[in-house]
């Protein structure tokens, strides 16, 4: 029941990106210009903001159906992060009022942003990929403990097979 209620904000935003990508890019002008050339990403706001909500609304089906959980997860983190930045900057507001509702949206997406996070590495009480290999070499190293001594304890049942062998032809 959780992953559909915490995907549902990330699907509605992600389509709202999507369909709004061109009211949207003025405000994520100034993020795309930073980061576009260091990512190598192209310089253009509306497709940038439009990818976001698409990925976004996607991982966000993904994640609410329960397909690949954690990479969604870790999608919606991805996007959820520039989305709280561009939209809600808080720090450049002068109006003590509107300051602190801009605020209150921005804790709500960094609230969002942290369940997805969460989520990201949450296993389902299935064990992770690190987990097993840890747990493999653990075994392993048991067994080969094991098989060393099983290995001197029949060489003590040999030698003592061998000494009696040879007292009775001697």
């Amino acid at each position: 029941m959780a992953r559909p209620m915490l995907a549902a904000i990330f699907i509605k935003n992600g389509i709202d990106q999507v369909r709004h990508a061109g009211d949207l890019a003025p405000s994520a002008e100034p993020l795309v210009h930073r980061v576009a050339g260091p990512l190598r990403l192209p310089d253009d706001p509306v497709l940038l903001v439009r990818l976001n909500g698409a990925a976004m609304a996607g991982a966000g089906v993904l994640f609410a159906l329960g397909r690949a959980p954690r990479l969604a997860a870790t999608v919606l983190a991805a996007t959820a992060a520039p989305s709280a930045y561009v939209n809600h900057p808080f720090w450049s507001e002068k109006d003590p009022a509107v300051r602190r509702e801009v605020l209150d949206d921005f804790l709500t997406d960094l609230g969002l942003l942290g369940g997805a996070l969460l989520a990201s590495v949450d296993t389902a009480g299935k064990p992770g990929a690190l987990w097993r290999g840890k747990r493999a070499g653990r075994d392993a190293k048991r067994l080969a403990h094991l098989a060393a001594r099983e290995a001197v304890h029949a060489a003590e049942l040999g030698k003592k097979d061998v000494q009696l062998a040879a007292a009775k032809i001697g």
